[in-house]
């Protein structure tokens, strides 16, 4: 007889499967920086001073995704203990803001005169200028209001000057938002930046470092005009910069004309070798975050967690430089030395190393580095000895 029923075997009841589960909804980059800066924390602006001093150290990942985040590094130096010791006097903010109004006065009149006077291969300089309204919501308003006033000032073949304009340049695939002095359109469909520098020019020159930071700062503008440039007809960005300055000890402007063609070059080459943020943020530990509101040891943990190159030429452009070459010096890393040391030291990464390569306790004796290093100590202690046996001065 069959075990089973009249009928056939018995229905097949069809398993009962759990639902599959909802993808987790992707977390985007805006977010991410967020959750990292503190969600109830604004972002700092990113300007073309950070971002010069950013591309002079491609290798710091640590500062790419602080400044990608719009995390406040002040702050966060002060929290840590380690407060940046340099900016901007209050007198010199005034006095800078006083000199570029009075530069600008009048519809920016005595800025043009320079202007041609410096770059117009003897014209005439233009009564008058068309000063478009760049006033929009929010940085990325402002940035396409920037954006359509140039091309319009170009198709309009005139003269132009665009105060404060707000151009947008991709660092490390984060945006950044530069706002330059001021930007000049010629007739010809040429873009001139201008910078206003409150530091003087006596005799028709300034002071060289000054003068080569606000080269690169304008280089920085250069790239971010050129992205608009490119989808503008008849649009070309000028690689001459015009720097106005005080004359002499007055409160008189000149200006002179800087090629920033070396320093743009530099820029573009180390802004593209910037490891992207998203990249940076992908590897730091769970929960990791900047927020002020968490203790300096958290805060610790988190910056460390991010890794830096520290060089001493830190010290005079990034906020966190005194804390990073405080934990440099600890761990003895030959990097707060100088970059040019730490190129001549090849394999050896700390300054116990070396010391102990000289001394032939540690080390290859057929490595060059190692062998330069005995050679110098062996030199030295002749020297000493020399010197210990030798007749005293008198």
């Amino acid at each position: 007889m069959s075990e089973y029923p009249a009928g056939g075997p018995p229905p097949q009841i069809p398993a009962t499967r759990a639902p599959a589960p909802r993808p987790k909804p992707a977390t985007t980059l805006r977010q991410r920086l967020a959750e990292l800066r503190g969600p109830a924390v604004a972002p700092h602006p990113l300007d073309a001073r950070a971002l010069a001093a950013l591309a002079a150290n491609p290798g710091c990942k640590r500062r790419a995704l602080l400044d990608g985040a719009g995390v406040d590094k002040a702050g966060l130096a002060t929290a840590l203990g380690s407060p940046a010791a340099f900016g901007q006097s209050q007198f010199a903010f005034v006095r800078g803001n006083a000199f570029e109004a009075k530069v600008k006065a009048d519809g920016g009149t005595e800025l043009l005169r320079l202007l041609v006077e410096r770059l117009g291969g003897g014209a005439e300089a233009p009564a008058s200028a068309v000063v478009p309204d760049l006033t929009a919501a929010g940085p990325e308003g402002r940035a396409a209001r920037t954006a359509l006033a140039l091309r319009e000032a170009t198709a309009a073949g005139g003269w132009a000057l665009l105060d404060h304009p707000m151009l947008a340049l991709e660092v490390a695939g984060s945006p950044a938002y530069l706002e330059p002095d001021a930007v000049v359109v010629h007739p010809d469909g040429t873009w001139t930046v201008v910078e206003i520098k409150s530091f003087p020019m006596i005799d028709s020159s300034a002071d060289a470092a000054k003068v080569g930071a606000a080269a690169r700062q304008s280089a920085v503008y250069v790239l971010a005009l050129e992205r608009v440039a490119a989808k503008t007809e008849g649009a070309e960005v000028g690689h001459q910069v015009l720097l106005v300055c005080p004359k002499d000890f007055s409160n008189l402007p000149t200006a002179s004309v800087v090629d920033v063609r070396k320093q743009r070059a530099v820029t573009s080459r180390q802004l593209t070798r910037l490891t992207r943020v998203e990249d940076i943020a992908a590897a730091l530990p769970e929960g990791t975050t900047f927020d002020p509101g968490c203790s300096p040891d958290e805060l610790g943990t988190a910056v460390e967690a991010v890794p830096a190159a520290y060089a001493p030429e830190c010290l005079a452009a990034c906020e966190l430089a005194f804390h990073c070459r405080a934990k440099a010096r600890a761990e003895g890393a030959v990097e707060s030395l100088g970059r040019s040391v730490r190129g001549e030291l090849g394999g050896l990464t700390t300054v116990a190393g070396v010391l102990a390569a000289a001394a032939g306790k540690e080390g290859d004796p057929a490595d060059p580095t190692v062998a330069a290093l005995r050679r110098a100590a062996a030199l030295r202690a002749e020297a000493l000895a020399g010197a210990d046996g030798g007749v005293p001065c008198r």
